[in-house]
C-alpha cells in the first residue's frame, strides 16, 4: 500500500494535580476550546471536549503523525501555560502526571460524546475516582491503585 491510512479515535481523561477543583465555570468553556485547539494544531481533530471541575475528557481522532504520549505532553504543557495567564488563582495550576486513553470504535463515538457532554449531571452521583475505576473496568485496563492517584 502506498498510503498510510488510519482511523483511530481516542477518549482521553486526565485531572488536575491532586484532583484540585480548579476548573471554574468562568474559564471552563475557554479551557475546553483551548484544549480542542491544541488537538487541531496537532491534526488530532476533536469531536468533544468537556469535563468537570477537577478533570477533562477529550474525544478526538488521532493523527497518524503523532504518538499518544506526545499528544498528551503537548496538550497538557500548552494548556497549563495558558491557564496560568487567566489570573492569580491559577498561578499554581498543574495537571496530574498521568492520563488514561482508550480507543473508541466509530459506532461508539456519539455515545462517548454524549457521556462527555453530561459530565456535570454525571458527577452529581459519583466522584472522579469512581468514574475512572468504571472506565478502566469497562475498557479492561489493568492498573495498580497504589500508583494511580499520585
Amino acid at each position: 500500500m502506498s498510503q498510510s491510512l488510519t482511523q483511530i479515535y481516542l477518549h482521553i481523561v486526565f485531572s488536575t494535580k491532586h484532583r484540585e477543583p480548579l476548573i471554574k465555570d468562568l474559564i471552563k468553556k475557554d479551557l475546553h476550546d483551548y484544549l480542542g485547539g491544541i488537538c487541531r494544531q496537532l491534526d488530532c481533530w476533536p469531536i468533544e471536549v468537556g469535563g468537570y471541575n477537577d478533570h477533562v475528557h477529550i474525544l478526538c481522532h488521532l493523527s497518524k503523525k503523532i504518538a499518544v504520549v506526545k499528544l498528551l505532553e503537548e496538550v497538557k504543557k500548552s494548556s497549563s501555560k495558558w491557564i496560568k495567564t487567566k489570573g492569580d488563582e491559577y498561578g499554581d495550576f498543574y495537571w496530574q502526571d498521568g492520563y488514561a486513553a482508550f480507543s473508541v470504535g466509530q459506532t461508539e463515538l456519539e455515545k462517548v460524546a454524549e457521556y462527555i457532554r453530561n459530565q456535570y449531571e454525571h458527577h452529581k452521583k459519583q466522584s472522579y475516582q469512581e468514574e475512572c475505576r468504571k472506565l478502566l473496568k469497562r475498557y479492561q485496563v489493568d492498573y495498580d491503585e497504589r500508583y494511580f492517584w499520585e
